[in-house]
């Protein structure tokens, strides 16, 4: 396989896209240093208030599937531009809602643009690299998702430290207009590859529906969960019939999709579960400010970081298995501390134990991306980014509700030991992990020079 330059044109697409993505995830984590204020203003319990990010990344879920569809109708760079401007009106709409309800229906309407714009990004930058190229690029933009969680809380303390509720949402509005006005000029004009294929209404209907039902039975209903489950059965029933699902279940038959799936799910719901729990225990227990526990935060950007770095360099050279197993082992031994969390543990261990979860995420992310993409056709593109970013998200929401849910229970058995209860919490995070490191080792164990040979 022939191997091109990464050339300027080419890196400035992509950090116009990345701007998107970095919208986007941001906006599912700025409001974690701001789940304390936001119960206060609202008065509501922890199981109500964690609706604030569970419902965006719900719809983010809701919104995923159709990417595919969207981009094949209309074009991604049309899809993408449009998501945007209604990301930046979503937002608006948030910092004006005067009552959680509102709230909670405005960020859902925030999700739905969000949701498109990671996987039209990603389709649009695959395109754009090419098989030879999208190693070297989507090992540094793909860690903008992995920074997200980090500089949103940062972000989101630094704004309480000076401001109100409001501006967690207000500051989306000029990153999304410049979004727009840098789209418009450097993000090339994509080919509209179907513009006759008929939208799936029915898997639709199911899977998102579905999908929401039973999360949201995670917190409240055993009904709903066994409700949302009989939905998804017959998602899946349906889209082994239909000739164009809006997510194709076969996908994940078939290697090394199925493993790379797991291992997305499974990061999603630490990542998302772990900066759901560590900000409020930092805030609620710890009794640091919103802007203290956003910098104690920053370590896992730093580490993320350098992950991305030492990915760049290695993710033509070396096997997607030894990453990512050697990622899991890193988030691993990151997340060990916080089962630990009490006074006696010092913010130094704190802030190396981001450190090291931040350095392990980038190992995982952009190798099990590459792996996928360097696979597939460029007419499948779309959907296959769809899928991986539904993945993602849907561990992101699921973790974040589960982890909610043992919290509020662990809160109940501790009584005024709330420093216990988190760290009983981050046993299930942990164990998040452990299954991620189980499907990993069934990854591929050659290198990409190998398998573009063997191709």
């Amino acid at each position: 396989m022939t191997t091109r330059p990464v050339d300027a044109t080419l890196w400035r697409t992509a950090g116009v896209l990345v701007l998107g993505t970095f919208m986007a995830t941001l906006d599912g984590t700025i409001v974690a240093v701001g789940v304390d204020t936001l119960a206060d203003r609202f008065g509501a319990s922890v199981t109500d208030i964690q609706w604030v990010t569970t419902a965006y990344l719900l719809a983010v879920v809701a919104a995923v599937p159709a990417s595919g569809w969207l981009a094949a109708r209309f074009g991604g760079r049309r899809t993408w531009l449009t998501a945007v401007g209604v990301f930046v009106g979503a937002s608006l709409l948030c910092a004006l809602a005067g009552s959680l309800p509102v709230l909670v229906a405005c960020r859902v309407l925030q999700g739905l643009a969000g949701g498109l714009l990671p996987p039209t990004g990603q389709a649009l930058l695959a395109r754009a690299a090419g098989p030879d190229r999208i190693g070297r690029v989507i090992s540094v933009v793909g860690v903008v998702p992995l920074l997200s969680p980090v500089f949103g809380p940062l972000a989101g303390g630094a704004i309480l430290g000076v401001a109100d509720w409001p501006w967690l949402f207000y500051v989306n509005l000029p990153i999304g207009i410049a979004a727009v006005l840098l789209g418009l000029r450097c993000v090339p004009a994509d080919d509209v590859t179907n513009p006759r294929e008929p939208f799936d209404f029915v898997g639709a209907a199911l899977l998102s529906p579905g999908l929401a039902v039973f999360v949201y039975g995670l917190t409240d209903s055993a009904v709903a969960v066994v409700l949302g489950a009989l939905m998804l059965a017959a998602f899946v029933a349906h889209a082994l019939r239909a000739r164009t699902p809006v997510l194709d279940p076969r996908l994940f038959t078939r290697p090394p999709f199925g493993v790379a799936a797991l291992a997305l799910v499974v990061l999603g719901a630490s990542v998302f579960g772990t900066m759901f729990l560590l900000p409020l225990y930092l805030q609620r227990a710890a009794g640091l400010d919103a802007l203290g526990t956003g910098l104690l935060l920053v370590p896992q950007g730093v580490g993320a970081a350098a992950g991305s770095l030492l990915v760049n360099r290695l993710v033509d050279r070396v096997a997607p298995r030894t990453l990512v197993v050697s990622g899991i082992g890193f988030v691993a031994l990151g997340t060990a501390a916080f089962t630990q969390l009490g006074p006696g543990l010092p913010d130094a261990v704190i802030a190396v134990s981001l450190l090291l979860r931040g350095f392990g995420a980038a190992l995982i992310g952009a190798p099990v991306m590459t792996l996928v993409y360097r696979n597939l056709e460029p007419a499948h593109l779309p959907r296959a980014a769809g899928a991986l970013s539904l993945l993602n998200t849907l561990g992101g929401s699921v973790g974040t509700a589960v982890l909610a849910l043992v919290l509020q229970s662990r809160l109940a058995a501790r009584g005024a030991d709330v420093a216990a209860a988190f760290a009983d919490t981050f046993w299930w995070v942990l164990g998040f992990v452990v299954v991620a490191a189980a499907g990993a080792t069934k990854l591929p164990r050659a290198r990409p020079e190998r398998e573009s040979a063997d191709a």
